[in-house]
């Protein structure tokens, strides 16, 4: 496929760019408010030093988006480094002095994915939370094909009862934009069978499982008003299957990348906020389901824009209401020039398929 050929020469050129991380160097944290499935509680997020995504360094060469892969070590980690690192990052928050807390791993890739993370050092940070005695969610990441009833067996064996929260990057519920656009990797049918065991194991077992889907907002090759679009419909499709929460987010040019390429020979923007808002304003209106905006790189040369004027308040109002779920209200003489572009994007589009993206 085309677009894999893309993806994989442009992140190989990336990675000659640049020097692998050292695991030290991959380890993050940060403890704030956020929303959990009790309301607003304080949250610990923790990135785990890991090789990276196995779909970005495979051959597909990841996705068009996406260079957390760059981040990372690209080089198998000893389950040793891997915790030593998680300790220290888990002492430096007072998560301690509250009675409940949130604990969000990020791996970078699949929390799942053993090759990534190894299995043992994903058992004893468990047992570690679990010591803790104030930990009631744990979300993770995983791409769906991860998402195997044993190793949810192994997990809640470790956390029994505690609330466990698998966040899929679902992206679109259309397959074409996914695969051809994104290139993903996998099928809608491919995340409803994850979700639909999770549902079961929770029925069955009674475990205390969850499901969130990522909703990534104007891939490639998408208008304005096409991504507003779809990613109210991938919402409402969510919605219809009974994943539990969603997480908009809209997109960010990250360096080695295809959205980058694009970007540069000006065949791409980011998504305006004023359609982010559209978007998480729908969905608050139309659905019961608890939905998140991510505002990373609001406001800057390669994120989500509107004018200066209003990028900061907006990104403080969008942060506001992610904890409150209500709608945003806000207005600024930028939205005509918004709504103008609304109005014509699609006036010039083409209904033929990409069949070859002329980018080399």
């Amino acid at each position: 496929m085309e677009i894999e050929n893309l993806t994989k020469e442009i992140r190989l050129k990336a990675f000659e760019r640049k020097d692998p991380k050292t695991p030290e160097q991959v380890g993050a944290s940060w403890y704030n408010d956020d929303l959990t499935y009790d309301g607003v509680s304080k949250t610990l997020f923790i990135i785990l030093p890991t090789p990276g995504c196995s779909w970005a360094l495979g051959d597909s060469g990841g996705c068009t988006m996406c260079s957390y892969v760059s981040d990372c070590t690209l080089e198998p980690i000893d389950t040793e480094t891997i915790l030593r690192i998680f300790r220290e990052h888990l002492s430096r928050h007072p998560i301690d002095s509250e009675e409940k807390i949130s604990v969000k791993l990020f791996a970078s890739g699949s929390f799942l994915n053993p090759h990534e993370l190894p299995k043992d050092a994903r058992d004893e940070i468990l047992h570690t939370l679990m010591k803790l005695g104030n930990v009631r969610e744990i979300i993770v990441e995983s791409r769906p094909e991860y998402v195997k009833e044993e190793y949810l067996d192994e997990i809640f064996e470790i956390i029994e009862d505690t609330l466990f929260e698998v966040s899929i990057g679902l992206e679109t519920s259309n397959d074409y934009t996914r695969l051809k656009k994104i290139n993903k990797g996998f099928t809608r049918s491919d995340f409803e069978n994850a979700v639909k065991l999770m549902q079961n194991l929770r029925d069955s077992k009674g475990y205390n499982l969850k499901t969130k889907a990522y909703i990534f907002v104007k891939p490639i090759l998408v208008s304005e008003k096409q991504a507003i679009s779809e990613a109210v419909e991938t919402a409402r499709y969510c919605d219809s299957i009974n994943v539990d929460r969603l997480s908009f987010c809209p997109a960010t040019i990250h360096g080695g990348t295809v959205i980058e390429r694009f970007w540069r020979k000006g065949a791409y923007q980011p998504p305006w906020i004023w359609s982010c808002i559209e978007i998480i304003n729908t969905v608050r209106d139309e659905l019961n389901i608890p939905a998140l905006l991510d505002t990373s790189g609001f406001g800057s040369r390669r994120g989500p824009y509107n004018c200066k004027k209003c990028n900061k308040d907006l990104k403080h109002i969008i942060i506001a209401n992610n904890l409150t779920q209500s709608k945003i209200e806000y207005d600024c003489e930028c939205k005509n020039e918004w709504l103008a572009e609304i109005s014509n994007s699609d006036m010039n589009s083409s209904t033929v398929e990409i069949k070859h993206i002329p980018l080399y």
